[in-house]
């Protein structure tokens, strides 16, 4: 039964990616004044895409088209280790942090070699501004993400949310300045804005989108999907590790139930407040992103340096 509700929960994870993507976007058409699409309009759009034969250049090579298939599954493998609605899952002994950044970063490096893969102005140039930012992300979210596993001594994420549950509702500055940091990054990481904006194509400002030009058909769907399963895991890290109550610590119906309900309910509060802030505040110059990064990597190191002060005080 274990291994059948970790199997339910990837499935889960997969399956809810698009409809966290159409509520996001029917929130910011809401908040805008313009009129909101379907909440299931994503799924239509994935599965328009996938019913087109993907159009593939001369000069593409194996990495352009087996590209899609890697990035999504390395998507998916990383949702099996992250707890959604229950912790203690046979997939625990692998939910840890660095694991689940690898994940990330494997994906990243395909979706840059398949920019670069064709040749075209667009993909070089995407890919190099993707990997610019990975290399301010990814120390920034590791500090914000050391800042909490101190304090449960451990990396693994499922014993985290375990020391979180069972310490009940502590206020802790690292926590604090942990969350603040792992926001920016998510944000950051996923191409939203004020860093990126998924719903433009200017040549002078994207990122993502410059890298994935080429693409159509199912291997567009893909990655489309890739990227809202992405979106969701950011999400979920931060509802169920500095909120984690709701989620189940036992395998029975009610407690599943129940957290599955908390954590649609989590997802749906903090896919307010991204829309909040795409609708408050503008995309920044590219060269600022460096400054809002480190300011990321700040609040992670001041996370930690205050767990160390708390605890060399006691």
């Amino acid at each position: 039964m274990n291994w059948l509700l970790a199997v339910f929960q990837t499935i889960l994870f997969v399956a809810l990616a698009p409809l966290l993507a159409g509520w996001i976007k029917k929130c910011k058409c809401r908040m805008q004044n313009r009129k909101a699409p379907s909440l299931f309009q994503p799924y239509r759009d994935l599965l328009k895409l996938t019913r087109k034969q993907p159009v593939v250049s001369d000069q593409a090579s194996w990495i352009f088209t087996t590209s899609p298939y890697i990035i999504f599954s390395a998507m998916v493998l990383a949702a099996s280790i992250v707890p959604l609605i229950a912790v203690d899952l046979p997939t625990s002994a692998n939910a840890d942090v660095i694991v689940l950044i690898g994940f990330f970063s494997f994906a990243r490096f395909f979706l840059a070699l398949a920019g670069l893969d064709i040749g075209t102005a667009f993909g070089g140039m995407g890919s190099s501004r993707e990997m610019t930012i990975s290399s301010m992300a990814e120390p920034a979210m590791l500090m914000s993400i050391f800042a909490l596993t101190m304090s449960a001594s451990t990396t693994n994420l499922s014993f985290a949310i375990d020391h979180v549950l069972d310490e009940g509702l502590v206020l802790r500055p690292s926590f604090i300045f942990a969350l603040l940091s792992l926001m920016l990054v998510a944000i950051a990481e996923t191409g939203r804005i004020p860093v990126d904006n998924p719903a433009t194509h200017l040549e002078l400002t994207m990122i993502h989108e410059a890298m994935i030009l080429e693409y159509s058909g199912r291997h567009l769907a893909l990655i489309e999907w890739a990227s809202q399963l992405k979106l969701m895991l950011y999400g979920v890290l931060i509802a169920n590790i500095f909120f984690p109550w709701g989620i189940a610590k036992t395998m029975m119906p009610a407690d599943l139930s129940y957290g599955l309900l908390a954590i649609l309910g989590k997802l749906a509060l903090l896919s307010i407040l991204l829309a909040l802030s795409e609708t408050l505040f503008a995309k920044m110059r590219l060269f600022r992103v460096q400054e809002y990064l480190s300011f990321a990597y700040l609040l992670g190191l001041l996370g930690m340096l205050s767990h160390i002060i708390l605890e060399g005080a006691r």
